[in-house]
């Protein structure tokens, strides 16, 4: 098993900044990444990350803010 399989998205940063900050990094890229989100207008799982803090609908249109990572 390669270093970057056992790291996963965090073994860009190698041995830097420690081993529990590049997991709970690993957590959050998880999240935000594979999870689809259900929009608060229209109630359907089409919400994708703009930016930080942007959230986009992509049934109804509607463009809103909420937490960075998470709605």
């Amino acid at each position: 098993m390669s270093h970057t399989q056992i790291l996963k998205s965090t073994g860009r940063f190698g041995a830097r900044y420690g081993k529990s900050i590049r997991e709970a990094l690993l957590d959050i890229e998880k999240n935000y990444r594979n999870k689809r989100n259900k929009c608060p207008y229209c109630n359907y799982y089409s919400v994708k990350r703009v930016a930080y803090g942007i959230w986009s609908c992509k049934h109804c249109g509607k463009v809103f803010t909420g937490k960075a990572y998470s709605i």
